[in-house]
């Protein structure tokens, strides 16, 4: 589908999913309206502006999450909204300020910005796996989690871990708010995010990622990683709005992994990066996956997981571009 005289919105469009979306979006020929924190923060719009088509198409707006109304003038006119802000922290010595305030009003004030515009024909929100995995079921190598799974947000609560509850909490008030205002909505739910970078600085996952690489720093503690491209999730987005049929709830996971397994893909791909010892330990007590996540109704909006090779060596090689990592 072109999107040639079609207008939408990307918030949060610095981030590192974002960027590749509104890259994708400007790709089909979509007019993008997309917000950021701050219009005078080179680090956050000038990778925005050099790409293919922005010049013509691309128009960036400043919006707030915690702001009522300021999301407005950015989804004036637009046919779908892409809600991708929302803040990423592990770890917060004010977690209700830092990370549920913003995640659960942002969603919020952008769907109430979308009820005042009779153009939206569709909002997709980007979710998280985190949203899906927190439900106290244990977690084995026989177990498919799917769509009909949500994490509990007292058991989030409980066990402290506020990213997930951030995301269960703004998913239950977007769930809600779109049934009582008949908002067709739309949620993607992707695990660790890796691949290639189009912005200019290191975010929270692609950061986790480097230390990884080059210190064998463990991301989660338990080394199990549901890992997705960053661009099959972005082609995921532009497909959720494209495709009519598409509703409901999308995991979004191309492998599921121990991080042992990861890191012997980075060693064959560069034998420069040796293997922790600690790694090669967790590796002889492993067969086969840690569990499953279905694939179905990602495959239903036609998406094709990248292999894990690629999605690593395409990072890798990014990193080198930008000067992070030297091999």
């Amino acid at each position: 589908m072109s999107g040639r005289g079609k207008v939408v919105c990307v918030t949060g469009a610095s981030g590192y999913l974002a960027s590749w979306l509104v890259k994708m979006l400007l790709e089909r020929d979509y007019t993008v309206n997309a917000t950021v924190r701050s219009l005078n923060d080179p680090q956050k719009t000038e990778h925005l502006l050099a790409l293919d088509g922005a010049k013509e198409r691309l128009h960036l707006f400043e919006a707030s999450l915690l702001e009522e109304g300021s999301f407005d003038p950015a989804v004036n006119g637009c046919s779908c909204v892409f809600h991708t802000a929302s803040p990423v922290i592990f770890s917060s010595s004010n977690p209700q300020e830092d990370l549920v305030e913003p995640a659960v009003k942002g969603t919020l004030n952008v769907l109430q910005s979308c009820t005042k515009v009779p153009s939206v024909k569709r909002v997709v929100v980007t979710s998280s796996m985190a949203s899906v995995i927190v439900t106290g079921k244990p977690l084995k190598p026989d177990v498919v989690m799917d769509e009909t799974w949500f994490s509990s947000a007292a058991l989030c609560e409980e066990q402290k871990l506020y990213y997930p509850l951030s995301k269960t909490l703004a998913e239950q008030a977007a769930l809600k708010f779109a049934e009582e205002h008949e908002i067709d909505l739309v949620t993607l739910h992707p695990g660790f995010v890796i691949g290639p970078l189009l912005q200019p600085i290191l975010n929270i996952t692609s950061e986790g990622m480097l230390n990884f690489i080059k210190k064998g720093q463990e991301i989660f503690t338990d080394g199990t990683y549901r890992f997705v491209d960053v661009r099959d999730v972005g082609c995921a987005h532009v497909q959720a709005f494209e495709k009519p049929s598409a509703c409901g709830r999308y995991c979004l996971v191309g492998k599921v992994a121990y991080s042992s397994e990861a890191f012997e893909i980075l060693h064959n791909l560069y034998p420069a990066i040796s293997i922790p010892e600690t790694f090669r330990c967790k590796k002889d007590k492993r067969v086969g996956p840690p569990h499953h996540v279905s694939m179905e109704r990602a495959k239903s909006l036609g998406i094709d997981f990248l292999p894990l090779e690629v999605s690593l060596k395409d990072m890798v090689e990014s990193f080198k571009d930008k000067n992070f990592l030297i091999l």
